[in-house]
Order: structure tokens, then sequence, then C-alpha cells
């Protein structure tokens, strides 16, 4: 592991860093199947200190950086978490904020940069045994849905493992790669990316906070050869290189590696004729299954450009219509799955029993079609969702929270294209009688008031007389799509 200041730490050095935390942490109370939640910056203690967890047992509950008191209240309350371990140096939370908002007492505590490596840290020789079973629930990761509120969703090792084989696989990941990594490793995709070390043994390159010039500075360094993350950062640095031209930026870069919004088609043979290697091999991904689908390396341009691959070893895709059967190849419907690699459901048990039916197979609300090779390509979603910038952004959250302003009528949410972001938040709204229409300013003050993460602040606000709606009262978003894109 290397992290952006050139700071590493090596396989073995890693267990024994990790050890230690462990015995350390076992004196301050964790114990196996505790829940702990942490937000912690992208650094090589926060690495560590997930493998010290991991050999307690204990049930670890990441949190993403972009939360705020609001959102990390929220899984503090649902996970009925123990300890809360945050940052010393990087941005603070109110603690006393929380509390007011979290039901149950919970213990904090602080993570110096340098804690999990600190030789004092404890005796590795008064550690219990280790955890035994695979299977069991050992990870919650939160993401935003169709709800207004975030679900939890339950994973254990071997279905992140699961994950993390067919990335190796498809991608073809050995020991000699360097791969970097451009988003915050407390998303699942950082433990897919810590379990693909244990697997290969190849290198990790850290970055806390991505900015481009830097990271590719950074990346150029250590000479990667894969990236890990989504278009948008795919399109940043194919804009570092053509700041540079005829001058590789990454001279033995090989390939992107990653998912989580949709990816313009012509992205990948720009990526291709610019800066080489194999271009984009985009796949199909979520919190509750972190690899469902990915392209491999040998797979042709089209399929690249054109589709998120084939499902994974340990997943079992199908796609079925509106009237709940299997559709033919090249026919539309929800993409579900089963297998290994999906989570176990959710912290709310009733989240689980709308997700999943009978036979154990997850609706997605996405929709797509697999073609006659296996080839699935997404094109469009029933869950009514933003994705921007990889992030799930709940559009019944941000119109909740804007039906709360006393200027506010009426309001619609909507995601519209943006090639920076993948989509931005468009809020449409109505004025309520007798009050001037909302500005801007007053809007992102409402929203920080609330103290939710800054991603959920719309960058565009719309006042209008009226809006669309169906017989039935349900807003018509494909028309505000089509009147603000």
């Amino acid at each position: 592991l290397i992290d952006e200041h050139d700071a590493s730490i090596t396989y073995a050095g890693y267990h024994a860093a990790a050890e230690r935390t462990a015995a350390g942490l076992f004196e301050q109370g964790v114990r196996e199947k505790m829940r702990v939640s942490f937000q912690l910056p992208t650094r090589l203690d926060t690495v560590v200190l997930m493998g010290a967890l991991a050999r307690l047992g204990a049930i670890q509950n990441p949190i993403v950086p972009i939360y705020r008191e609001s959102e990390v209240a929220f899984c503090l309350n649902e996970t009925r978490a123990e300890f809360l371990i945050v940052s010393r140096s990087a941005r603070r939370l109110d603690e006393a904020l929380i509390r007011e908002r979290v039901a149950q007492p919970f213990r904090s505590m602080q993570l110096p940069s340098d804690l999990c490596l600190d030789q004092s840290e404890g005796d590795p020789s008064r550690l219990p045994a280790p955890p035994a079973d695979p299977h069991a629930v050992r990870w919650i990761y939160y993401t935003s849905g169709t709800t207004s509120r975030p679900k939890g969703a339950l994973h254990s090792d071997h279905s992140v493992a699961s994950a993390a084989a067919g990335l190796v696989a498809r991608h073809r990941i050995v020991e000699s790669d360097r791969f970097g990594m451009a988003f915050p490793f407390t998303h699942v995709g950082g433990l897919i990316n810590l379990l693909s070390l244990f697997l290969i043994g190849h290198r990790l390159i850290l970055i806390d906070g991505f900015e481009p010039t830097a990271a590719t500075a950074l990346f150029a360094r250590h000479d990667v050869s894969v990236i890990g993350g989504g278009p948008v950062f795919y399109s940043a640095f194919l804009d570092e290189q053509r700041r540079r031209p005829g001058q590789p930026i990454l001279p033995n870069f090989r390939l992107f590696s990653g998912g989580g919004a949709p990816m313009p088609s012509e992205l990948h043979y720009e990526v291709l004729r610019e800066m080489g290697g194999r271009g984009c091999l985009h796949g199909f991904g979520m919190t509750e299954c972190g690899i469902i689908t990915t392209n491999d390396v040998d797979d042709a341009d089209e399929r690249l450009a054109n589709t998120e691959g084939r499902p994974i070893a340990s997943v079992e895709l199908r796609v079925r219509g509106a009237d709940d059967r299997p559709v033919a190849a090249g026919q539309e419907g929800e993409v579900e799955l089963r297998g290994p690699a999906v989570c176990r459901g959710y912290v709310d048990p009733a989240a689980t029993e709308a997700a999943f039916d009978r036979e154990g197979w997850f609706r997605t609300g996405d929709l797509g079609y697999v073609d006659a090779g296996g080839y699935l390509t997404i094109t469009g979603r029933r869950k009514d969702i933003i994705i921007r910038k990889g992030e799930n952004i709940s559009a019944n959250e941000i119109e909740d929270l804007l039906y709360s302003h006393p200027k506010v009528a009426d309001v619609a949410v909507i995601g519209l294209p943006d090639p920076a972001r993948g989509e931005l938040v468009c809020a449409i709204v109505t004025a309520n009688e007798g009050e001037a229409a909302l500005r801007f300013d007053e809007m992102v003050e409402h929203f920080r008031a609330a103290r939710v993460m800054t991603q959920k602040i719309p960058e565009r606000l719309e006042v209008v007389d009226a809006i669309p709606r169906n017989a039935t009262g349900k807003i018509l978003k494909q028309e505000l799509r089509r009147r603000f894109e």
C-alpha cells in the first residue's frame, strides 16, 4: 500500500500493524460481532484499521466521507453501533449534534494518522482466536435508493471476496500491476480492492481526495497500470492527457476499471485513441453487489464501449419483464441477480423483504437487456435516483427537504445529464401563495442548515407555475427532463 505522500507498508508490515491495532482495540473493549461505524479518509491507517477490526470479527460500518451529521446519525441509529471512529485531522463532525440524534449510547474514538503504525499499540498475543465463519455478516455499507433514507447492505467477507475474484479474473490483474484507486476507500469498492490485493499481491496507490493533476502526478510517479473509478474519473484523466498531447501522462497505462454510473460509448474510444491500453473496462455494480458484470480485456471494443459486460462467476443474472417472467435475449426488463457476491439483505428486514423474492433473487430496480452473447446493457432505472459522480442521490430525500421550506408549495427533483458529474441535481419548485419565489442562495442555506452532505444540494433551481402530474397525481418527471435538458 502506498499513499499520496509516498508512505508505504508491505504485506508483512500490514499484517503486523493490523494485529497490533486489533490488540489495542481489544483493550478498548471491541469484541467479535460488535458494530463499529467509522468515517475516515483514504489513508494507510484507515486500511489497517479495517484489517484490525476484521481480525477481531467486528461488524464494520464504513461511512463515506461526504456524509454529514444527519446521515451519520441515521447509520448509527439503524446499525445500533457501539463505537464511532473518526479522524482527528480530517473534516470534523459535530459529535454533540450526532449524539442528540442517536437513540443509543456509543463510544467515540479519534484516529491519529499514525496510530495503526505505532509499534507500541497493543500485544497481539492476548488476542482471541480469529473469527472462523467467512459467511457471517461482517460489513454494513449504506446506499441511497428510491426511499428518502439510505439502506444498509449486509455483506460477509465471502460476498465481497467473490466480487474481488471476479474483478481480478476479468481484468487480468497480476502481481506486477500497480493499481491507482481514485475513489474513497470507505466505499464497498475499497474493500474489493483490498481483497484483490490479498488474492494477487500487486500494489495499490491511494489518494485522499481526488484532484486530477495531483492524482496524475502521483500515479505517474508510481507507474500505475490500472486505475479504478468511474466515468467521471476516466474523463478527468483524459482531460489531463489532452493538456499534454504527444506525451503519455501514464506510460504504463493498461486500463480503466470501474462502474457506478452510465458511460458514454465514445469515452472508451477516446481513451483508447489518446491514452492507449485497453481503454475502459466498464462494468455494472452497486453497494448490494460490488461487481455484477464487467468486460474482459479480450472483449471486442464494441462490447467495451456499449455494454456493461457479462456477469462474473459468482453472480447469476436474469431479466424479467412486466409480467414477472424472464424475457428473451435482447428484450428489456428489470435486472435481477443472486449468488455468492450478492449481499445478505439489509439492516431493515422490511427493505430485505421488498428487494428479495423467496428464491433469493435481488431486484436491482435497473432496466436493461442481455444480448445473445450474454452481455448486459443498462437502459435506465426504476429507482428514482440521481447518480452524481458515482454517488446515488435520492430524489425523494431532496424533495422532502425542499418541501419543508416555507416558500415551497410543490417540488420535483430530477437528474440532468452533465459531462463533469454524470448527472446534476435539478430542483423544480412552485411558490406558496403570497410568498416570493425561492432564491438559489435560500435553497442552499436551507440544505446547509439541515446538515446533509454537500452532494445533495441541487446545482440548479427552476421555479415554475405548476409541476406536471398525471391523473393519479404522479409527477411526470420525463416531461420535466425533456423541458430542462
